[in-house]
């Protein structure tokens, strides 16, 4: 009950924050519109795991269905449209949400299902592959792997996720934003060793029918984010 009561109150500050407090921001971010040096960083690293993550799908994904867990403004969920796949895309944020609905274009309308609400929610059905590019980094270790546990039961072929690292930098930079007042503060990475993760992870019984594949660290300025792929064996 614990897991699930951290998970809920991490989600509620989540969605605040991409709903209410940055979407202006993460507008901008996710956009062309110029952006200052940092922020540029962080575009860059963005586009750069996005690419790392569609890099580990197929070419071609003409009958297969895909969940984009944590769409945010949906340029993910794009791409594997173009390339032939029905993709749920859903995220906390009805905000982002909308902004991802006016993006999408008109040729990819009948493959793309953009949703607001839990990624972890059943009812979205069952999937061949599953990404979570930088949806769980928010959360500690157990309550990652417990959402992976959650998502592998309705996953067909891969899990792709992402999470932060536990790098010193990432370390030095959440014991900063402590320092700020707690309304001011944004819903802040929480560090992961990656040796802690994969023994969660081979520990969960409920992913046990999954193996660690791919592993690829992207950091770019003031990002950094590490993806794993999980196979089903």
């Amino acid at each position: 009950m614990a897991h699930a009561t951290n998970y809920l109150r991490r989600r509620g500050e989540i969605e605040t924050y991409f709903d209410r407090t940055a979407v202006k921001a993460w507008e901008r971010l996710t956009s062309t519109a110029p952006v200052g040096r940092i922020r540029a960083s962080v575009r860059a690293g963005r586009d750069s795991m996005r690419d790392t993550l569609l890099g580990w799908l197929p070419a071609d994904m003409h009958g297969l269905r895909l969940l984009d867990a944590g769409c945010g403004t949906g340029a993910l969920a794009v791409e594997a449209a173009r390339r032939g796949a029905q993709v749920v895309a859903i995220d906390l944020s009805p905000t982002l949400v909308g902004i991802a609905q006016d993006r999408l274009p008109a040729d990819l309308a009948d493959r793309i299902q953009f949703r607001a609400g839990d990624m972890l929610d059943p009812a979205l059905g069952r999937f061949d592959h599953v990404v979570g590019m930088d949806s769980l980094i928010h959360y500690d270790a157990a309550d990652a792997v417990r959402a992976l546990a959650g998502l592998a039961a309705r996953t067909e072929r891969s899990l792709l996720f992402t999470f932060a690292p536990g790098t010193p930098l990432l370390v030095t930079m959440r014991a900063v934003g402590r320092l700020f007042p707690k309304g001011d503060r944004a819903p802040w990475i929480v560090p992961v060793a990656p040796k802690a993760l994969l023994r969660r992870v081979a520990d969960d019984p409920a992913l046990a029918g999954f193996a660690p594949a791919r592993s690829q660290r992207v950091a770019s300025g003031f990002y950094t984010s590490q993806a794993l792929e999980l196979a089903r064996s």
